[in-house]
């Protein structure tokens, strides 16, 4: 149980440790039943899976989660900027129009390649609002701006990165399990010293979730579990591939 004001509990410091730590002691409860052959997380969500493949310590990866989320929280107050959901539209034509905005002075770049149809964008907010009425004229179904704290996963979040990164060097990173097929590149990784740099390009790169279950399905994947709060996932798996099996832990 989480206390806190509705808008307290919204803010990234917050809500990034809640979330992984619901993951993770969720997993952990379901001791050597979990035995993956490999792993992947959507965005804060790697941190949880790089626990459950036991590339890092429960202790290590809460306190990356932590000031990953404090560096996150000062980069969004530095510069004020959102997301917008996009539905039902070529992701290349959403990156072309990004692209076009991005060279007239405001960042937007596409974040999260959700599944088929549905790509959430991330800028600054003038950007983003410009980028939902051209996309909307070019034929998405809805381009809708999110409640979020800020750009994630855009160049607005170098700072934050640049924090991180000083904090994951110096954490041990083990040899995993199983390998992990990580946001930035959608391809298994299982090299520790390569996890720690996809791990911090990750902040300012897009979440690549389509392409890494596409990735994961291809090297033998025919079920996933979800271990988290709620079914996002398995629905975006779903919509990838809608002949995968998929369950909650």
């Amino acid at each position: 149980m989480f206390s806190g004001t509705e808008e307290e509990l919204k803010q990234t410091k917050v809500t990034q440790p809640a979330i992984f730590l619901h993951s993770v002691i969720l997993a952990k409860t379901l001791g050597d039943s979990i035995q993956p052959e490999m792993v992947a997380g959507h965005s804060l969500g790697e941190f949880s899976a790089l626990v459950i493949n036991k590339t890092l310590s429960f202790e290590d990866a809460l306190v990356l989660v932590s000031k990953r989320a404090l560096a996150m929280q000062k980069a969004c107050e530095m510069n004020p900027s959102t997301m917008a959901a996009v539905l039902n539209l070529d992701d290349k034509i959403i990156e072309t129009i990004c692209a076009e905005i991005t060279q007239n002075g405001d960042i937007v770049v596409a974040a999260n390649y959700n599944c088929p149809g549905q790509l959430v964008i991330s800028g600054t907010i003038n950007g983003v609002n410009i980028a939902c009425e051209k996309l909307k004229a070019a034929g998405a179904k809805r381009a809708l701006v999110l409640p979020v704290g800020g750009a994630f996963h855009s160049p607005l979040m170098q700072p934050a990165a640049i924090e991180l990164e000083a904090a994951i060097m110096a954490t041990t990173f083990n040899q995993p399990i199983c390998p992990v097929y990580q946001n930035v590149t959608a391809n298994a990784v299982s090299n520790p010293e390569e996890i720690k740099k996809n791990l911090v390009a990750q902040l300012t790169a897009p979440v690549k979730w389509t392409q890494t279950v596409q990735q994961m399905i291809a090297d033998g994947a025919s079920s996933f579990t979800e271990i988290g709060p709620g079914k996002v996932l398995q629905g975006l798996v779903k919509k990838v591939n809608p002949a995968m099996e998929v369950a909650s832990a």
